[in-house]
């Protein structure tokens, strides 16, 4: 077998991998064994940096992928291919997105990606809050004030159109109102969400955030179930089950894979016809090439990765038969 170690660690629990590692290393033999030792001792030099991560790596090819987490549960897994389901998980849990903070005199945007905020930009403008006795008429000093704040607001506008993503506006009072009163069209669609606080309070802002954000994906995923059950009724663009969804990931048919969120299934892979089934068979009983143990909802999760395809971990699937899929094509 062409071993693979895909290691996803919280930074902290070294224990979990020496332990680990004592329990495959008990099983593995000859050149798998070899194999495991000197990708471990590799993996184990760069752990020296304590961060959450997840790390892919083989010595044999040469291969060593780290990819940092903000949150992670301690797996270590050794396989044919590097085990990718809990880092797709944790990239569709974690969607980003932007966030515009503003008030009349000050704006901020920051991406927000896997659960982390940063600041993209920063603009202020001086917008006179009070009106001078003695000098200009009321009316005229409001007409120039509204006027300045239109100004710095297309400013931001204009800043805001180089993001591409959903957006989250936050501030506090009116003025987030106001802004969003000149916003086109096509920029409203994108807005998810409010939030008044202060311009410089950022201490909860992440976490309301993320709340919004996790309400829109909740929504999102119930759309998408509703047109997956529409096709599925006229016989559209959709296939559902093990076996027909593995078929079109195969195939590079698959839009967007919805996958039950936990469920796994014990199967093999012919190495050599990338054939794969659920069960357990020694030999491919197609070409008779030598197989390999898998998770088979893990196949399929690779195989839609490898062609584009989005993928959706849903709470219940079971009366799809745990896997089904929108298609590109039939």
């Amino acid at each position: 077998m062409d071993t693979f170690i895909s290691l996803y660690f919280d930074g902290k629990d070294k224990k979990f991998i020496s332990g680990r590692e004592r329990a495959c290393e008990a099983v593995l033999e000859g050149e798998e064994l070899e194999n495991f030792e000197k990708t471990m001792q590799e993996i184990k030099k760069f752990l020296e940096r304590n961060k959450k991560m997840a790390i892919f790596a083989s010595h044999k090819y040469d291969y060593f992928k780290v990819i940092e987490l903000p949150k992670i549960k301690n797996m270590l897994v050794v396989d044919s291919s590097p085990y990718i389901r809990p880092l797709v998980e944790s990239i569709e849990s974690y969607k980003s997105f932007f966030l515009l903070l503003l008030n009349y005199n000050h704006a901020k945007i920051f991406s927000i990606s896997a659960n982390r905020l940063k600041e993209e930009k920063k603009l202020s403008a001086h917008i006179m809050n009070k009106h001078k006795k003695g000098g200009w008429s009321q009316p005229r000093f409001q007409r120039l004030r509204k006027e300045s704040i239109h100004a710095f607001f297309v400013k931001v506008l204009e800043e805001l159109k180089k993001f591409h993503g959903e957006i989250i506006i936050g501030g506090p009072g009116q003025a987030k109102h106001d802004f969003m009163a000149i916003l086109p069209k096509s920029l409203q669609k994108k807005i998810v969400g409010m939030i008044d606080v202060d311009i410089d309070d950022i201490k909860d802002l992440l976490e309301e955030s993320m709340d919004i954000i996790a309400e829109e994906n909740r929504k999102g995923k119930e759309k998408l179930l509703e047109h997956l059950k529409g096709e599925i009724l006229k016989d559209g663009l959709a296939t559902y089950g093990i076996n027909s969804t593995i078929e079109a990931a195969k195939n590079g048919q698959i839009e967007i894979l919805f996958v039950e969120k936990g469920y796994k299934l014990r199967g093999w892979i012919c190495e050599k016809c990338q054939v794969v089934e659920a069960g357990i068979k020694n030999e491919c009983p197609y070409c008779h090439g030598k197989t390999s143990e898998v998770d088979v909802i893990e196949e399929i999760i690779e195989f839609a990765e490898r062609t584009d395809a989005l993928v959706n971990f849903i709470e219940e699937m079971k009366k799809f038969g745990h896997v089904a899929a929108l298609l590109r094509y039939k």
